[in-house]
């Protein structure tokens, strides 16, 4: 790293952090690392994954053209894609899915979960959170009055636990309409920028590399560095005396710049270089592939949930299909089913599935009836989810839609019993709390989870 590069990395603006919510010293949102004081709340005998991956689908896949098809339904329902077999006996999937369906054995869906949402941000939120945002008019944005984000709670409660963040969201920001405009539910909310996942956006690069400011350069390691983190020290004495909140933030964001740099080796687990040719051809080059292979090795150092954001390109738009939905869907389903697969089996054969929840999701679902542009329009009332590993038996589907996927039929599942199902898993039950910035506690969710699922 050359001088410049590190005074950038220990001198940064407080306009700059401010803005960023707690930014980092690359302009990226770190945690604090630090343990809250509430109490972490694991049932007797629950299941307990050590990670999760929560596979986020932009834009709402439909639940006809992915895992809840209506071959029987009218055509303006069921649409142009066919059903085919999976290797559990009586489940079929869109035929786009082929390499899903024979790993099918290993994962259960829930086709009946719901909620009342219609706008993308709402839908964010409520997946991300449990919880319905905060009151406002039109599409929610980023808020710090919204409800903690999952990974926000695990970083006030297991913040600190080791050299890298407990929480990680890549290949970028959850929207579609650029910087500025980010969906809500994807911070630490009320918690405080504190809290803030790491968010590795990588602004139309790809996925698997590390930014060269996270690898301190030979002249600066060793006893170079630590002889000029002792200059900042005493320069910053005085300073901080007597600072007020927003100067102490700033100084706990340089420490926690001064840490990536002391541990820079693990922060190579953002980077798939060394990953042999067929791995990496496993998962396939493109975004999707590459942030689910980063994904993988995340969790196998340590890092406690990580987010993949289906990452928006030219080659593979968000799944927000008002019109052209099936030549849309031709596009996406390959590249969702190759990142999916080969995560799983990834998993399966490092013997690391077990302890790991691996699951997918979207805002919402889309519309029974196609629309005249041959798209399905936003549908909070009915949509489907995967869920494999740390805990969930496979080869399950779990409730179940009506005959034109319009509403559930069986088994209800609320979106806030889907995020409590992903808390159960990883040991926490609805009466954890969490304590707000001004000292107040809240529950982590409202909703139960869907027990049945857990073998």
């Amino acid at each position: 790293m050359t001088s410049s590069k590190f005074e950038q990395a220990l001198h940064f603006s407080r306009r700059a952090f401010l803005q960023a919510g707690g930014v980092s010293a690359f302009g990226l949102s770190l945690p604090q690392l630090t343990r809250s004081q509430t109490a972490r709340a694991a049932g007797s005998g629950a299941p307990t994954a050590k990670s999760c991956i929560m596979l986020y689908m932009i834009g709402g896949p439909p639940q006809h053209e992915t895992f809840d098809m209506k071959p029987e339904a009218d055509v303006g329902v069921r649409g142009e894609f066919s059903p085919i077999s999976t290797t559990v006996p009586g489940l079929q999937i869109c035929e786009h899915l082929p390499r899903l369906a024979n790993l099918a054995k290993h994962y259960s869906l829930i086709r009946s979960v719901h909620h009342d949402g219609t706008f993308h941000a709402t839908g964010v939120h409520y997946n991300l959170t449990g919880w319905k945002h905060a009151p406002r008019n039109g599409q929610p944005l980023l808020s710090r009055r919204d409800s903690p984000s999952i990974g926000g709670v695990l970083q006030q409660h297991e913040g600190g636990r080791g050299e890298l963040p407990t929480a990680v969201q890549l290949p970028m920001w959850i929207t579609q309409d650029g910087p500025g405009q980010e969906w809500a539910g994807q911070h630490a909310g009320f918690l405080g920028p504190r809290y803030d996942p790491l968010i590795m956006d990588y602004k139309g690069g790809q996925p698997g590399t590390l930014p060269p400011d996270f690898v301190p350069g030979a002249e600066n390691i060793g006893p170079r560095f630590e002889r000029r983190v002792d200059l900042l020290r005493s320069l910053d004495r005085n300073v901080f005396s007597s600072a007020m909140p927003a100067e102490l933030r700033l100084k706990l964001a340089r420490q926690e710049a001064m840490g990536v740099l002391r541990s820079s080796p693990k922060w190579q687990a953002f980077c798939i270089d060394d990953e042999a040719q067929t791995t990496r051809d496993r998962f396939g080059d493109h975004h999707f592939g590459r942030s689910c292979l980063v994904a993988r090795r995340l969790v196998e150092a340590g890092v406690r949930l990580v987010t993949v954001a289906w990452p928006i390109t030219k080659e593979f738009p968000h799944f927000d299909t008002h019109a052209d939905n099936f030549p849309t869907m031709k596009k996406n389903l390959p590249p969702m089913d190759q990142g999916i697969s080969a995560l799983l089996e990834d998993l399966m054969e490092r013997g690391l599935l077990d302890e790991t929840l691996v699951v997918c999701t979207g805002e919402f679902g889309r519309t029974p009836s196609i629309n005249p542009n041959g798209g399905r329009d936003h549908w909070g009332s009915v949509y489907s989810t995967l869920f494999a590993g740390g805990g969930i038996r496979g080869g399950q589907v779990y409730g179940s839609s009506d005959k034109n996927g319009a509403v559930p039929k069986d088994n209800p599942v609320h979106v806030s019993d889907f995020v409590a199902t992903i808390y159960h898993a990883l040991g926490y039950d609805r009466n954890t709390k969490v304590i707000d910035y001004s000292g107040r506690p809240h529950y982590i969710v409202q909703g139960r989870p869907v027990m049945p699922l857990f073998g």
